[in-house]
This record gives C-alpha cells, structure tokens and sequence, in this order.
C-alpha cells in the first residue's frame, strides 16, 4: 500500500485494519494523557475544557437564576422554531440508513472481528440498552403524550374529540384516538433508537474492528486521517461531553419533578425546588455507589433490577386495564403508525406547528444530545453481534416494546379519558396540566393504585439511578482519550457533575431551561452524526463479509 493511501485515510480492503491501526499508533502520541495530583487521568484538553466550562456553568446558572431563565426559554424556542426541519431530515436519514444495513451485505460484518462472540447475553444485553435508552422518558410521558396528542395536538389535521366545553364529539373519536397513539410512537419508535444505533455501530466498528479508542474521535478517522488526534478530534469529543452532560441532565430533571410529584401523590412530600434538589442528591449519591462498583457489579445488576419491575408494572396495567382494548390496540397502534410514519416525518408543508416544532424537534434533539452516552454504552456492551444482529436488536425490538409500553399505559389511560370526564387522567393532563402526574393519576383509578403508585416512584428512582450512572461512565472514556478503566476518581467527577448541572437547571430555568440546553447542545451534534454516517459505510465497506 502506498503512502499517500495511508495518509489519506482510504485503505485497501485487505489492509484496512492494520493501516488504521498503525495511524492510530502514530497519531496516538499527539494525544495526551496526564495523571494529576488528584489521579485524574486528563486526555487533554479535553477533559479541561469540557471539565472548567461545566463547572462554570453550573456556577453561573446558580449565580444568576433570575437572568438565566428567560435566556433559556427564548434558546429553545428559537432553535425548535427555527431549527426544526433540519432535525427532522435528520432523522429520516438516521433510520434509512440502519434500515439499509439490515438488508444489504454490510449486515453481516460481526463487531469485533469474525470471531468474536459477545460477552453478555441478550436479556442482559437488551436490559442494559433499554434501561440506559429511554427508561426516564417512558415513565414521564407513557400517559401523558397519547392523551395530549389525542386531545390537543393531534397532527396533521386530526381533529380533537372535543369539543370547546369539553364535550365528546364521538365522530372524531376513532381518528384521534389512532394519532393520539400514532403520534406518540413516531417519537419513540424507528427515529430515536435510529440516532442510537449510528452512535453505538460507529463506535464499535472503529473500537472493536479497527484497533481505535473508544472515543467519538475514532469514528472520523475515515474523514480527518491524522488530525483526528489533533484539534478536530478534541473538538468532536468535547462536542460529545456537553452533548451527554446536557441531554442527562434533562432526563434526570424530569425524573426528579415526577418522582417528587409521585411522593407527594402517596406520601405527601410537598412539591418544589426542594423536595427535587434533595431528590438529585441523594439519587446521585445511590449512582456514586454504582459508578464504584463498575459496569457489571453496578449497572448492569440494576438494568436488570429495573426490566423486572418495569415488566410487572406493564403486566399489571395490561390485566387490570381494558385488557382485550389494549391487545386488540397493540396491533391497530403499529398499523396506525405504519400509515403515518411518513406523513409525521415531512419538514415541510404541514399546519401542525405546535407538534412539529414543540415536540418532534425537541424529542430529535433530546435523542441526539443523549446519543454519546446511550451509543457508546451500547457500544461498550455489543461486542460479537453483527451488524444485522445488532440493527435489529438495537433498533427493532425496543420500538416494539415501545409500542407495548405505550399502548398499555397510554391506551389505559385514553379509555379512562373518554369514559369518564372526572378521571384523574383528564384532571392531570387536560382539565388542568401537570405533566409530572399524568401517570400516577391513571394508576388511582386502577386497583391497588396505593401500592402500583409506590411501585412507579422507586421505577422512576431506578431509572434515574440507571442514567446517571452509566452516562458517567461514558462521558469518563471520552475525557479519558478511550480508556474503559481511568481512576474511580474521575468518575466521581463527572457523576457529581450530572446532579449539580440538572440542579443548576431546574433551579435556574425548570423544565424549559431543561429542555433547552438538550436541544442547543443536540444541534451542533446533529452535524456530528450526519459525517458519522460517512464513516460507518466507508469503515464497513472495508471490512471482511
């Protein structure tokens, strides 16, 4: 192989892996990494631009809560606004892409090498993906957005089935309840575990395949060649900080106002900044123990702990709900969805501002803001799997657990809804909206709702306790130049860090400042997964099949 190929970054089929490996090595003295007097393993500069920027945020935010809020609101507004066809193309071509590989000969490269076998198995495997993926966000919004979006925002034309009183128009019934769900799984379905199966595939195919750190750096070697260990790869890594911090910061947010929101419903706790910020604290606190204990004694024994209680919590709701409704649901859901996957997916000459703008490009950006941390803990856990295997698990199999979800929680409490104006359900989210207790509301009017209740704020602990501590094990490798085992020390950091930035938020903004540091971090990312999408057909094209 000639120089130039090599310096280009552009391998021969045969050569691939040991060309990039040997770039790697040459490239890997630019990249330094220090152990400082507090064993602190720093990948400079990426640890202390990444580390000093947040500890400066949260300083700031605190210092000047009153100021900060409006600055956030109006961000987020603007970038949803103005931003929102950009992420919806996006990801069309996020899914296009993973649907591709699943059909094309490219399927069938094995992450690791053609030997390689996994190292878990699939229920712990899928425990580990699903909990870290979305466990938070289906708590929060598995009753509330199917009957928002029944309700109020049904897209593209759908009207509600009520009318200005309050009153059910039975005619429009059918149709809105089928968006109402429809709509709902189009932001939980194909699309965002799409933006996690390109971060995951990308990671593992330029790690385990190619011989290069587990770092979002690697993944642009195809593009930048030797630079990747130079200023453009440490940007794209501090990129990846800011973008995980920020997207977990939002999701532990809405953990901490529906857990309050849950003690306060069986227990009393009063609701308020508070009762959260303790919330934060002690999670954190439970997440620093996890952290210590490393990925299988610690995050892996709790995704299991926590698909358990999800499944009996599911199971219940299905049974004691409208149970032939439900099942009957399930497979009128995914028709419902298949029809209008394409219509919720257009940028452009569509009416439904409201949905298109203040909630699919938030959700865009909200997935792709938590795609380091959910990529590369996948990734890290998906060694032997091939690339076929790993599309479909990755990206097939949560969406239609998405479906069930949603059709058990937000179908049970849709029949409540419009069966009984005085359900706790339509107090919560339609006659007055309190987000953050739409699910316990349908839990009350179901039995045993004084034990399901307690059952759905210690999820929601779980859950909480899930993210945090696997997102710090992930943003640890980034600012740790790859490495899988720097010091405990390090990660105490950046676990400290994810409470004391979702605190700086909810405190500073609530949940609009929240939301707003997802998508302004999610933007620039969103331009980071489209180039990865190059690199991970060029990598794969020169893999052995």
């Amino acid at each position: 192989m000639s120089d130039n190929t090599a310096n280009q970054g552009i391998p021969d089929p045969e050569g691939a892996a040991t060309v990039i490996q040997t770039d790697y090595e040459i490239g890997q003295d630019n990249i330094e990494t220090n152990v400082g007097p507090f064993n602190l393993d720093i990948h400079n500069p990426v640890f202390l631009v990444s580390g000093l920027t947040i500890v400066a945020f949260v300083f700031l935010t605190l210092a000047f809560q009153a100021e900060v809020g409006p600055v956030f609101d109006a961000l987020r507004k603007w970038l949803t606004s103005n931003l929102d066809w950009f992420f919806i193309i996006s990801g069309n071509i996020f899914v296009l892409l993973c649907l591709a590989l699943i059909v094309t000969p490219l399927g069938s490269v094995r992450i690791g090498g053609k030997e390689a076998s996994p190292d878990y198995s699939y229920f712990g495997w899928f425990a580990m993906l699903f909990a870290a993926g979305m466990g938070i966000g289906l708590m929060f919004f598995g009753v509330l957005e199917p009957v928002y979006h029944m309700a109020f925002s049904a897209p593209v034309g759908v009207p509600s089935p009520f009318d200005a009183d309050g009153n059910l128009i039975p005619e429009n019934v059918a149709a809105a309840k089928a968006m109402g769900m429809a709509a709902t799984i189009f932001h939980w379905g194909l699309h965002p575990w799409a933006i996690y199966a390109v971060v995951a595939l990308a990671l593992a195919l330029f790690s385990y395949n190619k011989g290069l750190p587990l770092t979002m750096r690697s993944i642009f070697y195809p593009i930048f060649g030797e630079r990747t260990w130079g200023w453009p790869g440490h940007v794209v890594d501090i990129l990846a900080v800011f973008a995980t911090l920020f997207g977990l910061a939002t999701s532990l947010g809405f953990g901490a106002q529906q857990a309050n929101a849950g003690l306060n419903f069986v227990f009393g706790v009063p609701v308020g900044n508070t009762a959260q910020i303790v919330l934060i604290i002690g999670i954190t606190a439970v997440a620093l123990i996890s952290v210590l204990r490393g990925l299988d004694g610690g995050v892996k024994v709790l995704s299991e702990i926590n698909m358990l209680i999800a499944a009996v919590l599911l199971l219940f709701v299905i049974f004691a709900g409208p149970t032939g409704t439900l099942v009957s649901g399930f497979f009128s859901n995914i028709g419902a969805y298949a029809k209008e996957i394409i219509p919720l997916s257009m940028p452009f000459g569509r009416e439904d501002d409201g949905f298109r703008q203040g909630w699919t490009s938030f959700y865009w950006a909200w997935w792709i803001s938590w795609s380091p941390f959910v990529g590369m803990f996948i990734a890290r856990v998906s060694r032997g799997r091939s690339v076929r295997e790993f599309i479909i698990c990755v990206l097939i199999i949560p969406t239609l657990v998405s479906i069930i979800w949603m059709t058990a929680f937000g179908g049970t409490a849709i029949e409540q809804v419009l069966t009984d104006a005085g359900s706790q359900v339509h107090k919560y989210v339609i006659a007055s909206y309190n987000p953050e207790l739409s699910l316990f509301g349908m839990l009350a009017d179901l039995p045993l709702s004084s034990i399901t209740s307690v059952i759905g704020v210690v999820l929601v602990i779980v859950f909480f306790v899930t993210s945090s501590d696997s997102g710090s094990l992930v943003i640890d490798t980034i600012t740790a130049g790859g490495k899988v085992d720097a010091p405990v020390s390090q990660r105490v950091f950046w676990c400290t860090f994810e409470g004391l930035v979702a605190i700086a938020l909810l405190v500073g903004g609530g949940l609009g400042a929240l939301q707003a540091m997802a998508v302004s971090t999610g933007f620039p990312f969103t331009i980071v997964l489209l180039l990865a999408c190059y690199a991970i057909v060029k990598g794969l094209l020169d893999e052995p099949r």
